[in-house]
């Protein structure tokens, strides 16, 4: 029986500032340049004028949308979804930029049925080094693959926001992402992939999410998120948004990687972080031992300030995201 042919991608991308405009246009260069083309490339822009009427006036061969949802990352998203037409949707975030064989290696994947999303690595791109104080175990603060996931490819709970792609008819059946979560500007939230993979695989038994690390695209930081006021900021909102997907989704699907993380990958890098300030000396070690133990203890606060929130207001739904129904 011969293969059958892989469906085809459109790329998604959501932008909300002028400030991100060469990283924009050096990503869709990016996309321009893979082995395996995507059928369309979707730039949304969120409620700004100025760069809808500047994208839409330099790249003719993309689609460029205005957010008709609410403002934020997954309304923008949501925006996309009604547009695309294709197997397969891909995200990418509009400060990345793609290698050459991304969509090749995120594709190849889905030739099992039972795989509904595939989520590749992320690496950073610091705009002045990375700190001294930050160590690879806290690159998913700046949206990042950290130090401790998977090496090769394998089935994960849920893939990077920066790096994803899904089954469009899966990511429809469950009425797209969750307006509840998800970034809004700069502001640091997220979680609304990790939601939003949760309800994939509890609405199809049997199925997968994978992580797929040769997948790679790289992501720029600018320096004012390797300070340690970001630090605190990100993880704070982290703690909150976990507690909300965790009123959504249920407590153990929302923080089963996360427990295994702290009991691991952070515990290593404190004691690592330790052994290097006390044994020889670098200031270094003792600075993301510090950065450890704060990430852990600001984000289990967001996370208990989140739950305090979320039983407080008992008027929000179980599940926000609504079924899925195309605009007419």
């Amino acid at each position: 029986m011969p293969d059958l042919p892989l469906p085809t991608v459109t790329v998604v991308i959501c932008a909300y500032t002028t400030e991100r405009w060469d990283w924009l246009l050096k990503l869709l260069e990016s996309i321009r340049a893979q082995t395996c083309p995507p059928k369309e490339v979707i730039v949304v822009i969120d409620h700004n004028e100025e760069l809808y009427g500047r994208l839409a006036g330099t790249a003719d061969d993309v689609t460029v949308l205005r957010n008709t949802r609410p403002r934020g990352l997954s309304g923008a998203r949501n925006t996309a979804l009604d547009a695309v037409d294709s197997g397969i949707v891909a995200f990418i975030d509009d400060d990345a930029e793609a290698a050459p064989d991304w969509l090749e290696r995120l594709t190849a994947l889905y030739d099992d049925p039972d795989v509904l999303a595939v989520g590749g690595r992320v690496d950073p791109l610091w705009e002045v080094g990375r700190p001294g104080f930050f160590g690879q175990e806290l690159d998913w603060i700046v949206g990042c693959s950290h130090r401790g996931m998977p090496r090769v490819a394998c089935e994960v709970r849920n893939v990077i926001g920066a790096n994803m792609s899904f089954r469009l008819s899966v990511i429809r059946q469950v009425g797209g992402f969750n307006l509840y979560l998800g970034r809004q500007g700069s502001v640091p939230s997220g979680c609304e992939e990790t939601e939003i993979c949760i309800r994939s695989v509890v609405g199809a038994p049997g199925s997968r999410i994978v992580y797929e690390p040769a997948a790679v695209v790289r992501h720029h930081v600018p320096a004012n998120r390797g300070t340690f006021r970001y630090v605190l900021a990100r993880s704070w909102s982290e703690g909150v948004s976990k507690a909300r997907v965790s009123h959504v989704v249920g407590y153990k699907r929302a923080l089963g990687p996360e427990r295994r993380y702290v009991r691991t990958v952070l515990l290593r890098a404190f004691l690592a972080g330790l052994y290097d300030w006390g044994r020889h000396g670098k200031s270094a070690g003792l600075g993301r031992a510090g950065a450890v133990l704060t990430v852990l203890v600001t984000s289990t606060a967001g996370y208990l300030w989140g739950r305090r929130l979320v039983h407080v207001s008992r008027r929000r739904p179980r599940h926000p995201a609504q079924p899925w129904r195309a605009v007419q």
